[in-house]
């Protein structure tokens, strides 16, 4: 599984450390809210809510250089606005990955 990195938020903030740290400061805040809205959604049963969490989510994954990650979610946000949700535990492992990356940052 690829893995995240800074790399794009790097190119964004040139050499101003003061608008690199508030930017990973906001991925920290808000992708855990993001995560608990995902499952809670997720685990009710609302696909059409989940879609649009994962349409939030998926533009993180894009800002933290996860290519593949992001095409995949394209896609299951397409399959969640159908009602399926059996790329959930792709999207597990990707969400999981984030977690543990931020961190470490």
């Amino acid at each position: 599984m690829e893995q995240p990195n800074l790399t794009y938020i790097e190119k964004l903030s040139g050499n101003d450390e003061i608008f690199k740290n508030k930017f990973i400061a906001i991925l920290k805040d808000e992708f855990p809210i993001e995560k608990e809205e995902y499952y809670q959604s997720l685990n009710a049963s609302k696909t059409k809510e989940t879609a649009l969490i994962v349409h939030k989510l998926k533009h993180k994954l894009n800002i933290l250089g996860m290519e593949k990650a992001y095409g995949l979610s394209v896609f299951y946000e397409e399959e969640l606005n159908k009602g399926n949700t059996s790329l959930a535990p792709k999207f597990k492992s990707i969400l999981d990955t984030i977690e543990s990356y931020l961190n470490t940052i």
